[in-house]
């Protein structure tokens, strides 16, 4: 029978730390009692006391109690709320280091995971550090507005995101006002956009653009997995005689089919049925454009890929860990020219990463 993990029975008197690394995830890591210990909002080196939240097997979660010897890059949190709502996790350190810990953290994953020695490119930043966020999502419980606070689902009202823009923030205002029912509420800028957009509109044309480089000049057929309503596919269509989106959502494959070019198709339903039957025909020199979900590629995925390999592959991944997962199982044919990280969402544990990778010879 598997071991439960549980909190701790007794209060603990706190324990002297010294932090380690910053984990992917946000928490920093120390060692205590031969146990690794995870406490969030923390940097690297910095000499802390934590008391024990939760004890498993291998590892403790602890909460962090007081800084006694704080990192250089540390910094006052701006937002009120930081610590208590959930979503960011590097308020305290300063723009530029968040971008070396999330490099640090990729390059890492990628050896630990992926069991891949690969040169990681710097973290491509956010031209704003705050208030880039198209859209955000709160909750309304009896009257109150906000987000879920940390570990749980209490509701913790909030006047202000300072992650959101100032559209964003504008709608959070008037929600207030409105009185609203119970419910979730998502509140975005272009309203009338109903199709998939990255939340941050800045990094994602910086993400475009590094997409294109990694793209070949021409070719016969770019295949576009995951390719929701053709956010990537549209616009390097005219590079090349057939461009092929697979797609799982029928109304994403509906809004992508309403403007289309003669050499461009969208195939909707199970992308690893679809992407099988694709590559079984597909031309020699034929580029594979990745764009899954944060739980990166089936194994069906995987098994044709390397069955049929296309020439280059090009993964945009919003999840690390199962990249890293990917790479290595497609290492044996692939070679991995490019990793790149780039922080869509800074002040959070959020990374998305570029990998190219060319068919071995």
């Amino acid at each position: 029978m598997a071991r439960i993990s549980s909190p701790a029975r007794s209060p603990l008197p706190p324990a002297l730390l010294t932090i380690r690394e910053v984990a992917f995830g946000g928490k920093g890591v120390a060692r205590h009692d031969g146990k690794v210990v995870f406490v969030p909002y923390v940097l690297e080196e910095e000499v802390i006391l934590a008391s024990t939240v939760r004890e498993h097997k291998s590892f403790t979660e602890a909460k962090l109690n007081r800084v006694l010897q704080p990192s250089s890059h540390r910094v006052e949190p701006p937002c009120p709320y930081f610590t208590h709502c959930g979503g960011c996790s590097y308020q305290h350190a300063t723009y530029e280091h968040q971008l070396t810990i999330k490099h640090a953290q990729v390059r890492d994953i990628l050896r630990r995971i992926g069991k891949l020695e690969a040169a990681v490119e710097p973290t491509v930043p956010s031209p704003l550090p705050f208030a880039y966020r198209n859209r955000i999502t709160v909750h309304v419980r009896e009257g109150d507005v906000g987000f879920f606070a940390t570990g749980g689902q209490d509701l913790l009202p909030i006047d202000r995101c300072l992650l959101a823009s100032e559209e964003v923030n504008a709608q959070l205002a008037r929600l207030h006002l409105d009185r609203p029912r119970d419910g979730h509420y998502t509140l975005r800028e272009h309203r009338e956009t109903r199709t998939f957009r990255q939340t941050n509109d800045a990094v994602a044309a910086l993400l475009v653009e590094a997409v294109g480089n990694a793209l070949p000049a021409g070719g016969p057929l770019l295949i576009d997995a995951y390719c929701g309503s053709g956010f990537f596919l549209k616009k390097f269509l005219p590079r090349f005689a057939q461009a092929i989106g697979l797609e799982w959502s029928q109304y994403a494959v509906a809004t992508a089919r309403e403007s289309v070019a003669g050499h461009e198709t969208y195939l909707q339903g199970d992308v690893a049925l679809l992407l099988e039957d694709t590559l079984t025909w597909a031309p020699p020199g034929t580029v594979l454009l990745l764009d899954p979900p944060a739980e990166g590629l089936a194994p069906q995925v995987i098994r044709s890929i390397l069955a049929h390999p296309p020439a280059q592959i090009t993964y945009v991944s919003c999840n690390p860990a199962t990249l890293a997962r990917d790479l290595g199982k497609l290492a044996a044919t692939y070679q991995l020219t490019r990793v790149q990280p780039f922080d869509m969402f800074p002040q959070t544990a959020e990374i998305e990463v570029l990998a190219q990778l060319t068919l071995n010879t």
